[in-house]
């Protein structure tokens, strides 16, 4: 009982610190900034990934991700959806895990939406992607062979940490329009 105690303290603070690290106080000009800056780092690492920009109908841009585990896990992070390259919502995600894992990561998410049918069904709010939806990790070419899933691709870009896992959760999405 003590255990359980310990992992969940330690990872609300986890989740804790790292969502205020990974949204900029200084409101939607350093959110995008630090958005522009998880784009910049994912192109640059596939130039590939420019077609899914081009393409969509809309994306997410999570810049970080900050994840934890010790048998029970959870990730947490905000960022913005844009269309037609301007930001248009807040976006924060939050994913519970239950399984083998342990350890902890920092990533970048991107979402794309193939139509204006998935992103309107997104923008609704309350959105989850269930266990059995796959996140592409980008490596070098990894953009070729991935494709969209009931019109969405997700992909992730570790920025930091060490996390094994065998687990299985899903992500909840909260969309809340701009001003």
């Amino acid at each position: 009982m003590r255990s359980i105690l310990t992992t969940s303290i330690f990872l609300m603070m986890l989740l804790a610190f790292t969502s205020t690290q990974a949204w900029d106080p200084k409101g939607l000009e350093g959110d995008v900034a630090k958005g522009q800056e998880a784009i910049d780092a994912l192109l640059e690492s596939n130039p590939e990934m420019q077609r899914y920009f081009d393409a969509a109908a809309g994306y997410v841009v999570i810049p970080t991700v900050g994840k934890a585990g010790i048998g029970i896990g959870g990730a947490r992070g905000k960022g913005l959806l844009y269309e037609d390259g301007a930001p248009t919502a807040e976006v924060t995600m939050t994913q519970l895990s239950i399984g083998f894992q342990w350890g902890g990561q920092a990533y970048s998410e991107f979402i794309f939406f193939e139509d204006s049918g998935a992103l309107e069904h997104f923008k609704k709010g309350n959105y989850e992607l269930g266990a059995q939806a796959s996140a592409v990790a980008v490596t070098a070419g990894a953009s070729i062979d991935a494709g969209y899933e009931s019109g969405v691709a997700i992909f992730t870009q570790v920025k930091g940490g060490l996390m094994y896992e065998a687990a299985v959760g899903g992500q909840k999405f909260k969309v809340k329009a701009l001003k």
